[in-house]
């Protein structure tokens, strides 16, 4: 059975995206919503659980295509994501799936955090969809200096809603690891979705302006034979469960969850 995503999983990503039903709103205001999975009531002691999350923004002045483009181009991200400490991408697994590595800043006493993720990504008449999950790559395994986190899943569904707007959401189901407890990786992940968001938003609006200075023409995310990533067997990746992961945090003290501004 093939790692790589299917018709189903995209349909089921986009199914959740969409979804009204056991979500519980978070946070509703000036076109941005936070909302949080609602668990599912357990008999006795229910296992502390890692909220799915999901965000969804309404952009009046940015294309569906531009933010598409955002969310892909790694060399731009470097300009405009404050909490990255390096990206990049590893292998190509076919022409519309790659296996990429991401670290970012955590703050004090909290060690920084890094994944190592299999994303997928499809492209119709009035959507696009890009979503990823954690794998293990056997040439990049966890570091010592670094907490390995999970993405259980997490990604993005764009849907045009005129020529020059959309609709943008963010669904994200992802374990920091190390000692964090579960209720301060949920109370975070609300606080700060709506901070990510509004520099995604930035980054869509100067999107345009900075790729006609940088490499205009290099989309291999929407031109395959653009891309000169190294072809990888998928076979050869297998998916990162976050219980076979034990690294821990410097300390084990709550701390105060913050994350840097985008402007």
């Amino acid at each position: 059975m093939s790692i790589l995503p299917d018709e189903a999983d995209f349909a089921d990503f986009r199914k959740q995206c969409l979804s009204t039903d056991n979500w519980s709103s978070k946070y509703d205001k000036n076109g941005m919503q936070v909302l949080v999975e609602a668990s599912p009531t357990n008999k006795g002691n229910p296992v502390p659980k890692v909220h799915k999350i999901k965000c969804k923004m309404t952009i009046n002045d940015v294309s569906a295509a531009t933010m598409y483009d955002v969310i892909h181009d790694g060399q731009y991200r470097k300009t405009w994501d404050p909490a990255m400490l390096d990206s990049f991408d590893i292998a190509r697994l076919s022409a519309n799936a790659d296996v990429g590595y991401y670290s970012w800043i955590c703050p004090q006493p909290i060690k920084n955090r890094d994944v190592v993720t299999l994303r997928s990504w499809q492209v119709t008449e009035d959507e696009y969809i890009i979503f990823n999950f954690s794998v293990k790559h056997l040439k990049y395994p966890p570091r010592k200096n670094l907490v390995r986190a999970i993405s259980i899943l997490t990604g993005y569904l764009i849907k045009p809603t005129g020529p020059n707007s959309c609709t943008f959401i963010y669904l994200s189901q992802a374990d920091p690891k190390g000692s964090l407890p579960k209720w301060v990786v949920n109370q975070a992940s609300q606080v700060l979705a709506p901070r990510v968001m509004k520099c995604v938003h930035q980054a869509g609006q100067m999107y345009p302006e900075w790729k006609r200075q940088n490499s205009p023409d290099q989309k291999p995310w929407l031109y395959p034979e653009l891309n000169i990533l190294p072809m990888m067997d998928p076979s050869e990746l297998s998916i990162q469960r976050a219980d076979s992961l034990e690294n821990m945090d410097e300390s084990s003290k709550v701390a105060t969850v913050d994350n840097q501004d985008c402007s």
